[in-house]
């Protein structure tokens, strides 16, 4: 089989992260594949966060848990090391369809580097509050941005799971 096609029919969601830091090269490759997606009209609409510091990190976390409503011992990122934020311009028309395909490369890729992955959501949310207003801020970023995801990479600490068999009436064809 071709080796694009296994990744994209093997990459499954990770829910258990060991605490090792992504290699620098791996996620230099995934996010340079993020920045390849499809966007409408070529625009360009999205860009991409990516924390790895520590303390950052834990901000992020707490902040995710608190729109989730979860209890301060959950972490919504599963230990995953690495998170890249993904959030695209207001003003584009195609910004969350375009966002959602940056979403699929950085996970693709990463599942081709052995790089566990899960898209978790609330990052709208986030950018919304005073705390992702903050972060972009300090970036220097003043365009309007909504969030579409956060890809959470590291490396799997147990094997992914198979997949769950396609549905029926998956496709129609005309």
């Amino acid at each position: 089989m071709n080796e694009t096609l296994k990744v994209l029919e093997t990459r499954r969601s990770c829910r258990k992260f060991k605490p090792d830091m992504v290699k620098d090269d791996e996620l230099k490759a995934i996010i340079k594949a993020g920045t390849y997606a499809a966007t409408g009209m070529g625009k360009q609409s999205p860009i991409i966060i990516a924390v790895s510091d520590k303390e950052q990190r834990a901000a992020l976390v707490d902040a995710n848990r608190r729109i989730g409503g979860w209890n301060k011992d959950f972490d919504p990122f599963y230990g995953a090391p690495v998170i890249l934020i993904v959030l695209a311009k207001k003003d584009i028309s195609t910004h969350v369809y375009d966002g959602s395909l940056v979403m699929g490369n950085l996970m693709n890729a990463a599942e081709s580097l052995g790089v566990a992955s899960i898209w978790i959501h609330r990052a709208k949310e986030e950018f919304e509050s005073d705390f992702g207003k903050e972060i972009l801020k300090k970036l220097g970023i003043e365009d309007e941005y909504e969030g579409i995801g956060h890809c959470a990479l590291g490396y799997a600490a147990e094997p992914a799971k198979e997949a769950t068999p396609r549905k029926e009436n998956y496709v129609y064809y005309i």
